[in-house]
């Protein structure tokens, strides 16, 4: 197993991958979801040696947390990293987003009644809300990290600007931002404002929605009435085939080291020094064992900018 990496400027260590739960009790997300299914996945995840748990109350509003809370209860505590998120308030079936220190306070407080748990080794600021100045927002939870009811403070989907304000008194630990070898705008401002700052950072959709597991061979696809890949410009056109034999090129690096693209395209991210950990998500047990075979994959300098050159083309 690779050895763990530190959280910014906080005292949480965690594995390099980690479990991204939003498949677990995410039924706002995915249908059909099976509860007992995604539980024995954040079981295998944690049997298998992952620490991490990302979720967020925005997964099944609350649900996923909740299921996650039942599963902890087995294991012993101080050994499992949980990052949960936090921003929006649901009424009468409208969702707002809000920063304001009082709902951060109470976003908290009732993540950790969920989750059944005294403390969050990670708590997000979900989403920027449009009012609220962010270095306040960051300020209470300082205060929290102060009480010991969380351990590291994140911010996700904020702009380079957002982050600064957040950042003023350089409080921020981590930044969790989508980021994958597919969309790849986190290199030219946000990679050196972090580095400067010693902000992990950690991608979300790193498999690009499942393009970047080599399940697709550029043939045009039709997806289902509410599926998100059903607008998304990855999966249509030129860049959709551009993607694609982008990822047909990585095949002999996978067979090199008896193993899919998908765990090739993880074992990039955890040696990439930008990234700190990585989160793929996962929809049933085996998914979770094979992705955790990612962490027996020692690339060379050679495969690396391989990997990272084949998704450099103008064309995607």
């Amino acid at each position: 197993m690779t050895k763990n990496v530190k959280i910014g400027k906080s005292d949480v260590e965690t594995t390099p991958l980690g479990l991204g739960t939003n498949a677990v009790g995410g039924h706002n997300l995915f249908p059909n979801l099976n509860e007992k299914t995604g539980m024995q996945s954040v079981r295998t995840a944690l049997d298998g040696g992952i620490n991490l748990l990302d979720t967020a109350y925005a997964y099944g509003l609350g649900r996923s947390e909740e299921l996650i809370g039942q599963v902890i209860k087995d294991y012993d505590r101080s050994k499992i990293k949980i990052a949960t998120k936090g921003a929006q308030i649901v009424k009468d079936g409208k969702v707002t987003i809000s920063n304001r220190p009082k709902d951060l306070e109470k976003f908290v407080k009732d993540s950790l009644q969920r989750l059944g748990t005294d403390y969050l080794d990670i708590f997000y600021i979900h989403f920027p809300d449009k009012e609220t100045p962010k270095d306040e927002a960051i300020a209470v939870l300082n205060q929290l990290k102060q009480q010991g009811l969380i351990k590291a403070i994140g911010v996700s989907n904020f702009s380079l600007d957002q982050l600064k304000e957040a950042n003023k008194n350089h409080q921020v630990d981590v930044v969790e931002d989508q980021y994958s070898l597919v969309h790849r705008d986190a290199e030219k401002e946000l990679f050196p404002y972090l580095r400067q700052e010693h902000i992990s950072f950690v991608p979300f959709f790193p498999l690009a929605s499942g393009l970047l597991t080599g399940k697709y061979d550029g043939t045009p696809v039709q997806f289902p009435e509410g599926d998100l890949r059903q607008n998304d410009p990855n999966f249509s056109g030129t860049r959709f085939r551009a993607i694609t034999d982008a990822v047909d090129n990585l095949q002999p690096i996978a067979e090199n080291h008896d193993a899919t693209i998908a765990q090739v395209v993880l074992a990039w991210y955890v040696k990439n020094p930008d990234v700190t950990v990585v989160i793929p998500g996962a929809k049933a047990p085996s998914q979770v064992e094979s992705n955790l075979n990612a962490l027996n994959i020692a690339l060379s300098d050679e495969e690396y900018n391989m990997i990272d050159n084949a998704f450099k083309s103008e064309n995607i």
